[in-house]
């Protein structure tokens, strides 16, 4: 085939293109094309003709294809304002960690949740701390009660929790679940002391007090089946500071001597 001919049907295509009316109006079909010749059918240098691929790419040459130019207007407008692309923090039921109920962002997910590298275990113990800090001082309205707007949030943490029971477990399921180490096989919270030790046994986080026993900061304390509180640090003496909630009727800090425990829990 001369390189007129090929010309020729090349610029029809192209006319063809800019107008798909005269694709209707012709009465003709387009067909497949025609196969390209192999590399050996090109023309020697010097013969004044070019191969098939030379003679598309020169009759091509300043045609964008329709995906090409959609290409790049989607690249000039930016994906933020296409219809359809939002970005993450715009998206409909995406939320910061901290609209979901939790005091601080959450990291990836090397370093907190599900990591257990030795970095991400020793911040869940100190997440608890904090959170369990920060809630120093809430107390029950009216004395004994067993009741008051904060008491009524730890409860939150705890699947079929009970108003008015005792809630030093709520307090403790509470608190872990803000620093994304909930208790419970599914996350449900504890609402009892037997149950957070039941569960710590089977999860293996259970730790027996004992001679050598020295517990970690954010690890529960147990005290049999009666009350459960966070620890808060273990001073040089081998006294344990704690937070426990529903100690006194109140959250309160504490320090306890090392023998007084009947366990811990590991929450790093």
């Amino acid at each position: 085939m001369s390189l007129q001919v090929t010309l020729e049907r090349v610029s029809a295509i192209r006319q063809a293109l800019a107008d798909p009316a005269m694709l209707v109006g012709s009465g003709g079909a387009l067909t497949g094309g025609t196969e390209a010749p192999s590399t050996s059918s090109a023309a020697a240098p010097g013969s004044g003709e070019s191969s098939f691929a030379a003679a598309l790419a020169q009759a091509s040459d300043g045609y964008q294809s329709p995906a090409a130019g959609a290409a790049g207007a989607l690249a000039e407008a930016g994906a933020a304002t296409t219809p359809g692309l939002t970005s993450v923090a715009t998206t409909p039921g995406l939320t910061s960690a901290a609209g979901a109920g939790y005091p601080y962002s959450l990291e990836g997910v090397q370093g907190v949740l599900g990591s257990t590298s030795p970095a991400a275990a020793e911040g869940a113990g100190n997440r608890i701390v904090a959170i369990a800090e920060s809630q120093l001082g809430q107390t029950e309205q009216p004395p004994g009660s067993n009741e008051s707007p904060a008491i009524a949030q730890y409860r939150s943490a705890t699947a079929g929790a009970i108003p008015g029971a005792p809630w030093c477990a709520y307090f403790a399921s509470w608190a872990a679940r803000q620093a994304g180490e909930p208790l419970g096989e599914g996350g449900q919270g504890l609402g009892s002391v037997s149950e957070i030790w039941s569960w710590a046994q089977s999860a293996g986080r259970a730790v027996p007090n004992g001679p050598g026993v020295v517990p970690k900061p954010g690890d529960l304390i147990v005290f049999g089946d009666e009350h459960v509180g966070i620890v808060r640090d273990v001073l040089p003496d081998g006294q344990i500071q704690t937070i426990e909630g529903n100690y006194e009727n109140k959250v309160a800090a504490n320090v306890r001597s090392p023998g007084e425990a009947t366990g811990y829990v590991n929450m790093s």
